[in-house]
C-alpha cells in the first residue's frame, strides 16, 4: 500500500496594472501586456518512496485528471495498491474518470487544504 497526495496548480502570466508618473490632473496612455497565458501542473508525491508524477496541461478537467491518474499508475510500485489523497474538485470526483485498477481515490473534507501535504511541494 502507497500512500500518495496530488493536486493541481496554475502557473502562467497575466497582465498586471500599469503606472507611470504624469502631471496631476492628466491621464496620459501607457502600454500595457494584455495577454493571458497559463498552464496547469498536476502533482502527486510519495514521501515513503519519495517519488512523483506530474503532467503539464492547457486546462483542468475530466481528460486532463484522467492523464494525470495514468501518469500515477506506471509510478506505483508493482503490486501495490496507490491510495491518492486530494481535494473534492469536480474534476477529482467525476464518475467519467478512468481509474486505473491500483489506485483508490480518497477525498479530504472540504474546505481543508491544510491536511494535503502536496499544496506546499
Amino acid at each position: 500500500m502507497e500512500i500518495w497526495f496530488g493536486d493541481e496548480a496554475r502557473v502562467g502570466q497575466q497582465g498586471t496594472l500599469t503606472r507611470i508618473w504624469a502631471r496631476r490632473g492628466t491621464r496620459p496612455r501607457a502600454p500595457r501586456d494584455r495577454r493571458f497565458q497559463s498552464a496547469y501542473v498536476f502533482g502527486a508525491i510519495c514521501p515513503q518512496r519519495k517519488t512523483g508524477a506530474a503532467v503539464v496541461m492547457p486546462a483542468v478537467g475530466i481528460e486532463a485528471m484522467n492523464e494525470h491518474l495514468a501518469a500515477i499508475s506506471l509510478c506505483v510500485s508493482a503490486g501495490a495498491m496507490a491510495v491518492l489523497v486530494l481535494d473534492q474538485a469536480g474534476w477529482h470526483t467525476s464518475p467519467r474518470l478512468k481509474l486505473p485498477d491500483n489506485i483508490v481515490l480518497l477525498p479530504l473534507p472540504p474546505y481543508a487544504p491544510e491536511l494535503n501535504p502536496v499544496e506546499k511541494v
